[in-house]
C-alpha cells in the first residue's frame, strides 16, 4: 500500500503527467498532446505559480511565536527531515530540520512534559536505523532527558505515525503537533482522527513572503518544479482523505 502511495502520484504530478503526454503525443502522432505536456511543465516550473500554489498549501505564514503556545500533554515530531550517510552516525541533516528545532523549542520552553519521535523507515530501505532513533540520540546531546523522551512503532508515512503515536501515548489525548506547514493541514486530519486533541505547529515554510515579481519570476526552473509537486502531492492527500470521510476542522 506504501509503494502506491508513493508511485500513483508520480504520473499525475506535473513531470510525471507531462512525459506521459509527450509519450502519448509521439505514439499517437497527436501534435497537441505534445504542446500540452511542455505547457503543463512550463506552467508549474514558473516562481510565480509555484509559490502561489505552496501559499494556498500552507495558509497563513509565520511561526507561532513560543509564548502563545498552549501547553499540552506531548510534543509529537514528525519524521521526514535526516540522510543516512556513511560515516555520519547521526545523519545528515535534510531540509526539514525545522521539525526537529521547533520540537526542541518547545520542550526547553515547557510545554510538554514528553517530546515523542516517531520511528519513521521506508519498507524497502530495511537496513536503514528507523529515523526516530537518531532524533532522540541527537536530542540527548541538546540536553533533552531520555525519560522525556518517547519512540513510536515503526513506521512507513504519516498515518502509521498518528496510529502509533496513539498506541504510544494512551491516555494522554493532547499534543502539539510538529511539521512542515505545507503537511500540517494532511497531518492534522490524521491525528484528529485517531482521537488527539491537536494544537498545530507549523515549521519549514516554504513559501517566500518577500516574492517580488520580476521577469525571473516567469523562467522555469527545477526547484520551483519541485515546490509546485510538493504542494500537489499534499492536496491530492486532501482529496483521498476527504474521499474516505474525513473531516476537515
Amino acid at each position: 500500500m506504501l509503494f502506491l502511495n508513493k508511485l500513483l502520484p508520480l504520473f499525475v504530478l506535473p513531470l510525471g503527467f507531462s512525459l506521459l503526454c509527450l509519450v502519448a503525443g509521439l505514439v499517437l502522432r497527436k501534435r497537441f498532446l505534445l504542446w500540452f505536456g511542455v505547457l503543463v511543465l512550463l506552467i508549474f516550473s514558473m516562481p510565480v505559480f509555484s509559490n502561489k500554489l505552496m501559499g494556498l498549501v500552507e495558509g497563513s505564514t509565520g511561526r507561532t511565536p513560543l509564548r502563545a503556545v498552549v501547553k499540552a500533554d506531548a510534543i509529537v515530531v514528525l519524521s521526514g527531515m535526516l540522510h543516512q550517510v556513511d560515516g555520519v552516525p547521526l545523519g545528515e541533516w535534510g531540509d526539514a530540520v525545522d521539525r526537529f528545532e521547533g520540537g526542541i523549542d518547545l520542550f526547553k520552553a515547557g510545554k510538554a512534559p514528553l517530546i515523542v519521535f516517531t520511528r519513521g523507515q521506508i519498507p524497502w530501505r530495511p537496513d536503514e536505523i528507523p529515523e526516530g532513533e537518531l532524533l532522540a540520540k541527537r536530542a540527548t546531546l541538546l540536553g533533552v532527558s531520555q525519560k522525556a523522551i518517547r519512540l513510536t512503532e515503526k513506521v512507513g508515512n504519516t498515518a502509521d505515525e498518528a496510529v502509533a503515536a496513539g498506541k504510544l501515548l494512551g491516555g494522554r489525548k493532547s499534543i502539539i503537533l510538529v511539521t512542515s506547514a505545507y503537511h500540517m493541514r494532511r497531518a492534522l486530519l490524521l491525528f484528529e482522527k485517531a482521537g488527539f486533541k491537536v494544537v498545530p505547529y507549523k515549521v519549514d515554510y516554504q513559501t517566500d513572503d518577500k516574492f517580488q515579481l520580476t521577469l525571473l519570476s516567469y523562467l522555469p526552473n527545477a526547484a520551483s518544479l519541485e515546490k509546485s509537486e510538493m504542494a500537489l502531492h499534499e492536496v491530492m492527500g486532501w482529496i483521498f482523505y476527504w474521499a474516505r470521510g474525513f473531516v476537515p476542522t
